[in-house]
């Protein structure tokens, strides 16, 4: 049985009339799978701050509020430290939906908040989460990236993704109109592959949607051209193939991917993907119990054509029942 995670406390800020904030905290309450979780993920028991002031309103169905809290991980980098968060919220009457979106590995922030629109547009609430080192956590002053040339950094990057992605999902969680039967996952290409990861770990999210993403990575990154310079550097420094292989397994989705089986999962891909081969995503589809996927023509870029079509399935994938329509052929 999920055990509800509840919005301990919540203040409302006199602020002006156009820009008002809002405090509070959330109680973190793990499920009763919390063993079953891969041990680098899991959280204990806690309570946590977070800050909001709403941003603006783009249309009578929508209101959008940046949001701020803590990340249950410290690093060096102090910026890194705090989770920024977009909210955009529905104005449909509730309960309703509540989607976890993650951008691509270039930090495109518009691509995510174009699809956050889509789905609040559908009635379904989205929370756009910035992933370590990404926007204002980036600290410009340090080289560390979330996906970085050392593996290492790299495997740590993704785990405080997914930590913060499960404090994001139990803030979503205790929204007083979310539902917390229908909370899911969205994210494209780096987004998507973390998004799959984020799935696995926390199981509150019901449903995830993986564009573009695909699972057995860690050979493709060795082998390929591109990657070169890492092997390099890993070999350099004294590293061997192996402990490579070992590292980046544990943020590999399809290590974990049985975990996420019998979740509703829609994947999103591109038929000519250069970046994410079609053997990648097999993999993790088979892995995820062969879910419903859909080809799109095209590359990993050249799909952006079928944008309309991704915006349109998306919606109708996460939508909340009363303005759910027919899904688009």
């Amino acid at each position: 049985m999920i055990v509800a995670c509840a919005c301990a406390a919540l203040l409302v800020i006199a602020a002006d009339a156009d820009r008002p904030q809002q405090r509070g905290t959330v109680d973190f309450a793990p499920t009763a799978a919390e063993a079953q979780i891969a041990e680098r993920f899991r959280l204990s028991q806690h309570r946590f701050a977070w800050e909001a002031r709403r941003m603006q309103t783009v249309t009578e169905n929508l209101e959008v509020w940046d949001v701020t809290f803590p990340s249950p991980l410290n690093t060096p980098e102090e910026s890194n430290n705090t989770v920024y968060c977009e909210y955009y919220r529905s104005r449909h009457s509730g309960p309703r939906p509540g989607v976890i979106v993650l951008h691509i590995l270039g930090g495109d922030f518009a691509l995510s908040r174009l699809f956050c629109n889509a789905l609040a547009q559908h009635g379904a609430d989205a929370l756009f989460v910035k992933m370590p080192y990404y926007g204002p956590r980036r600290d410009p002053a340090s080289r560390r990236r979330m996906v970085s040339l050392d593996p290492r950094e790299t495997a740590a990057g993704m785990t405080q993704a997914v930590l913060d992605i499960r404090r994001a999902t139990a803030w979503l969680a205790a929204q007083p109109d979310i539902d917390g039967q229908q909370l899911g996952i969205f994210g494209i290409s780096l987004g998507g592959i973390t998004a799959a990861l984020a799935a696995t770990a926390e199981p509150r999210l019901h449903s995830a949607c993986l564009v573009l993403a695909g699972g057995d990575l860690t050979q493709l990154n060795w082998d390929a051209p591109e990657a070169s310079p890492v092997r390099a550097r890993w070999l350099a420094a004294g590293g061997t193939r192996e402990q490579y292989f070992e590292i980046l397994k544990a943020i590999d989705p399809v290590t974990y991917a049985t975990a996420a089986r019998g979740k509703r999962i829609l994947m999103l891909n591109a038929q000519d993907d250069e970046v994410i081969p079609r053997a990648c995503t097999e993999s993790l589809w088979r892995a995820l119990g062969e879910p419903e996927i859909h080809w799109y023509s095209g590359g990993h870029y050249s799909v952006v054509g079928h944008i309309f079509s991704a915006l349109m399935r998306v919606g109708h994938f996460f939508a909340a029942a009363d303005v759910r329509k027919t899904p688009p052929r």
